[in-house]
């Protein structure tokens, strides 16, 4: 009996070392490295800004980030929530379809 509980331990042990060491490494990746990133941040739940930083976002202790914007090269800082979504090395982003977003679907002919 003890024997099987200190397997089934050590296999447990296992798998949950292993589950997380994909996500720490993109996380460590995405803090110790300047890689763009697509920003979207909202206020009150109007979206304020959607756009691309050149490099690394930093962030701060009270929810403000900072970047450089690929669109104009300037400094920005935000304040608000914001979705910071890191690009894989050599990946474009596609940029959502307008056209799609804004379009009115009719149900089906009966």
């Amino acid at each position: 009996m003890m024997r099987t509980t200190t397997i089934l331990l050590i296999a447990g042990l296992a798998v949950a070392a292993t589950a997380c060491t994909e996500s720490r490494r993109a996380r460590n990746a995405a803090t110790w490295s300047d890689q763009a990133a697509d920003i979207t941040c909202w206020t009150y739940g109007t979206e304020t800004f959607s756009g691309r930083s050149t490099g690394k976002v930093e962030y701060n202790d009270g929810g403000r980030i900072a970047f450089v914007d690929a669109a104009n090269g300037r400094y920005t800082t935000i304040d608000g929530e914001c979705r910071v979504v890191y690009l894989a090395e050599g990946e474009e982003a596609t940029p959502p379809p307008a056209a799609a977003a804004s379009a009115v679907v009719a149900p089906p002919a009966a």
